[in-house]
């Protein structure tokens, strides 16, 4: 099962690298599949803990430009 998702989330990195239009989407998968892994009690691969937690720093920057440009 572990290989299976790796796979998955692997591929979904590759899609990320290829359709940037649908970064938002593919990043709300990637985001399951490592829920479902730590579901499941599943190590997380380090390099994909980075990539989760750099996306929550994108998330966070985003945020804050979102609200500069709303006038918040």
């Amino acid at each position: 099962m572990f290989e299976n998702i790796r796979g998955e989330i692997d591929r979904l990195l590759a899609g990320m690298s290829e359709k940037p239009a649908d970064l938002q989407e593919l990043e709300t998968v990637l985001r399951e599949k490592l829920n479902e892994m730590k579901a499941f009690g599943m190590p997380l691969p380090a390099d994909i803990v980075d990539l989760e937690a750099a996306l929550d720093q994108k998330l966070t920057a985003d945020e804050i430009e979102r609200a500069r440009e709303n006038g918040g």
